[in-house]
């Protein structure tokens, strides 16, 4: 954004005068071509940023509850027989205290997004997200003390839930293209930070340093914000998506056909009535959301750390993140996945995420999978499922939504995946002493 930033801050800060020189634009068109592209890509890599430090945290979940990061050597990283008469080798407090630390305060954040965070400027909001990114990985890199490591997971949650409420509001006044480029990126950035993170930790890198070595990414978040993307512009009202999002019923409807163009932050002016009613209309599409979330994240943070084989080369540490590496594989391919096919019945999705939870708890139950490889392929496939449900479920909202209240049921849509992945890890907690405590 460097004209961009500008562009942005006048967006946000004046509480929407939408650029009137964009309206004819008179620019040739290889240069809005050139425009396009820089948003997109700038969407993706905002996505990709903003759900990185989410993501390590979560792949590091089990080194900060095993603390023994001092050591250096990762190869005997593990959580040691905190619990020796129980077949699970559980460490003293389960996964899913980190997945709270890493999703409760992007819950409270995302619950009072649709009635006043709006109202703060686009710029100081990406700011305040990529600071407490880079404070998250000093943090926890220098930590002594789980307690301490939990506040850097609280950190990136801050970064997270910030950064998600206000990008996803920004692609209201993008092309709806965008929305498949920042979903491709958050799926990207679950990829690469489960991946970076086992690649670096099982090259012998200890945790410390491979956390601190990750600090470039809430640099790029901000550089990508503040200069590569550029002014909104009026949608172009003939494309492939507005034919598609012809052929359905919004979920409300401007009332007055000569609506004028959106301006930011206009869901400001909406009556609390107008709130209601999008509200409701959304409902189909956010209770399949919460209950895919719920889902897999009861697997991710319940019970990947219970999903133990000693029959492998690999030590319970490298299993953990090896589970968490394919599932961001499979997240990342079905949020790429949108320009290949569309998904409208997510209620299916939710359905199948279902299945694989309660497989995979009889598993742990019954230990009766004879090989981890066969989990692996579960992982694999539980991720795709939640990645089609996540970018799917915007990409409805968006074409279902009139231009008008598109901002604010964006925003409160993204409420959807933070509550299902917060009452999982309440749920996870008392499952993980019931299960540890078996003989």
């Amino acid at each position: 954004m460097g004209g961009s930033a500008g562009s942005l801050r006048r967006l946000s800060d004046s509480e929407g005068e939408l650029i009137s020189q964009e309206s004819e634009d008179p620019r040739r068109p290889q240069d809005r071509q050139g425009a396009h592209w820089k948003n997109v890509v700038g969407f993706w890599i905002l996505g990709l940023c903003n759900n990185f430090s989410y993501v390590v945290m979560l792949s590091a979940a089990h080194d900060i509850l095993s603390h023994q990061k001092e050591s250096g050597n990762q190869s005997h990283v593990g959580p040691g027989p905190h619990n020796k008469s129980s077949r699970f080798d559980c460490n003293p407090v389960s996964t899913a205290a980190v997945l709270l630390a890493d999703i409760l305060p992007t819950l409270v954040i995302k619950l009072l997004a649709p009635f006043g965070l709006h109202l703060l400027p686009y710029s100081p909001r990406v700011l305040c997200s990529g600071l407490c990114a880079a404070g998250s990985f000093i943090l926890i890199a220098f930590s002594r003390s789980v307690a301490i490591s939990l506040c850097g997971v609280v950190l990136a949650s801050i970064s997270s839930g910030l950064g998600e409420v206000t990008f996803l509001a920004l692609t209201a006044f993008y092309p709806r293209a965008v929305i498949s480029w920042w979903s491709s990126g958050t799926g990207g950035a679950g990829l690469l930070g489960a991946l970076s993170y086992l690649g670096l930790t099982q090259a012998g890198l200890s945790p410390q340093h491979t956390l601190l070595s990750m600090l470039g990414i809430p640099v790029l978040l901000l550089a990508s914000y503040f200069f590569l993307l550029t002014s909104p512009e009026p949608q172009d009202p003939g494309g492939e998506e507005e034919t598609e999002r012809a052929a359905r019923q919004p979920l409300i409807s401007s009332e007055d056909p000569e609506t004028p163009q959106r301006k930011p932050d206009s869901s400001s002016g909406l009556s609390l009535y107008e709130k209601w009613t999008v509200f409701k209309g959304l409902q189909y599409f956010i209770l399949p959301l919460i209950l895919v979330y719920f889902a897999e994240y009861f697997i991710n943070q319940g019970l990947f750390e219970l999903l133990f084989f000693r029959n492998t080369s690999l030590n319970h540490a490298q299993q953990y993140r090896w589970y968490q590496m394919l599932y961001q594989a499979g997240v990342f391919a079905s949020r790429s996945s949108l320009r290949c096919f569309h998904i409208r019945f997510t209620w299916a999705l939710a359905l199948l995420q279902c299945f694989n939870l309660v497989f995979l708890l009889l598993h742990v139950w019954l230990n009766f999978l004879p090989s981890i490889y066969l989990v692996f392929l579960i992982i694999l496939y539980e991720g795709l499922l939640g990645g089609a449900a996540y970018v799917n479920t915007f990409h409805n909202v968006a074409l279902e939504t009139s231009d008008e209240h598109r901002e604010f049921a964006m925003t409160t849509t993204c409420i959807s995946d933070t509550l299902g992945i917060s009452l999982s890890g309440l749920t996870a907690l008392p499952l993980h002493d019931l299960l540890c405590h078996l003989p």
